[in-house]
């Protein structure tokens, strides 16, 4: 029984550090990538035309909680790889997670993810770019977000910049609460949302941050 015990305190531990190894070592593969290619002003470009497209269109196809899951976009046309569009971290939860494209099973198997639909991940004036990952995973991810608070920081790192939020809002709503997720004028927003309460998923806890640098 005492060995028993043991393992199942230590096995998340283990498993924990050979994931965050795993991701420092996505994360240096990936900036080392990006220094190669040659489209990213491009991309850029694009994605930035798509947020504003979006604002006007008042996010129309935003109907659902499906509308989330499929990606709009594939990097691997701009020398991207496994449609990873950047990086969040989040010193006072000790997280750093890949954000792929797509909120769907297999991207939330390897990290947090960014939900079609919402604003891509590069900042700027009436954004709203909602990122999601699991709170119950044998991961930590987002399981301790509840310990967010209001004047914390976030960090964004996307393959262009880097983006500093602060926590402005907590909320916790229901999953077809989809107008809690939208796009709010004249604000710089990361939203972050997860499932509430842990280990449940009947509703989502979502924190809202605001551009500061």
């Amino acid at each position: 029984m005492l060995l028993i015990g043991t393992i199942f305190l230590v096995y998340p531990v283990v498993v924990n550090f050979r994931y965050n190894k795993k991701v420092e070592h996505i994360q240096e593969q990936y900036f080392e990538n990006i220094e190669a290619q040659t489209l990213l002003t491009d991309l850029y470009n694009l994605l930035h035309l798509y947020n504003i497209e979006l604002y006007e269109n008042k996010q129309s196809k935003l109907v659902d909680p499906f509308s989330y899951s499929q990606p709009n976009l594939d990097l691997s046309e701009y020398g991207i790889k496994d449609n990873c569009i950047g990086f969040i971290q989040i010193d006072k939860i000790d997280i750093t997670l890949p954000i792929y494209l797509g909120a769907n099973k297999d991207n939330m198997s390897k990290g947090a993810v960014h939900l079609t639909e919402t604003s891509f991940p590069i900042g700027g004036e009436n954004t709203n770019s909602v990122i999601a990952a699991h709170r119950g995973s044998v991961y930590n991810m987002f399981r301790n977000i509840h310990k967010l608070e209001i004047g914390d920081y976030i960090i964004i790192k996307n393959f262009k910049e880097t983006l500093k939020y602060e926590v402005c809002e907590i909320k916790i709503i229901d999953p077809w609460d989809v107008h809690e997720l939208l796009i709010q004028n004249n604000r710089d927003l990361v939203t972050l949302i997860s499932c509430h309460p842990f280990p449940q998923n009947s509703q989502r806890y979502v924190v809202y941050c605001e551009r500061v640098i």
